[in-house]
């Protein structure tokens, strides 16, 4: 990912359902993701990707993983859709199985973790399909509107099932960065 992916990227960070489905509290100026997009190679310790379908270069969203635990080869995973127009679509399927595949095929890992909300059941079954387990709750992580909301936990591991893969990759673009 890289700061030619503005254009592509600013509108999931102002979606509502976007911003929503990820928790996100602070709102991000301009500026802040241009600058974030530029230093994006610069972090070896982490892999950030745009989603981008392959027959018209669209920026469908990002994917992460990051927060990397190197002693225990274990390493955060996070994505975001631009918009419920891409939502349900098996974008964020296939890229969810390129970035375990990456991590534990190319970069050797051997634990993939992330959490999702308890009103994101949508996620909850494209990361079960994709092989991931439950592993916890984390009651009430989440004020969002007035309400709190639990936070499910969820990994794969190196030697867990990664789910039926359907996907060649084709749709989905570029080297990390």
């Amino acid at each position: 990912m890289s700061s030619g992916h503005f254009d592509g990227i600013w509108p999931m960070l102002t979606d509502p359902e976007s911003i929503r489905l990820t928790g996100t509290h602070h709102r991000f100026t301009e500026d802040e993701v241009r600058d974030w997009l530029a230093t994006r190679q610069d972090h070896h310790d982490r892999a950030d990707w745009a989603i981008v379908r392959a027959e018209d270069g669209e920026v469908l969203g990002e994917a992460a993983l990051d927060e990397l635990d190197a002693p225990n080869a274990s390493v955060s995973f996070r994505i975001s859709l631009v918009g419920p127009e891409v939502f349900g679509r098996g974008f964020g399927t296939e890229a969810t199985r390129l970035a375990v595949d990456y991590a534990f095929d190319v970069a050797g890992l051997h634990r993939v973790c992330l959490e999702v909300f308890d009103f994101n059941p949508r996620a909850q079954r494209v990361y079960e399909k994709c092989g991931f387990v439950r592993e916890g709750v984390h009651r009430d992580a989440l004020l969002w509107e007035g309400q709190w909301h639990d936070a499910i936990t969820m990994a794969i591991l190196a030697t867990d099932p990664r789910g039926e893969s359907t996907v060649d990759g084709s749709g989905i673009v570029g080297d990390p960065a």
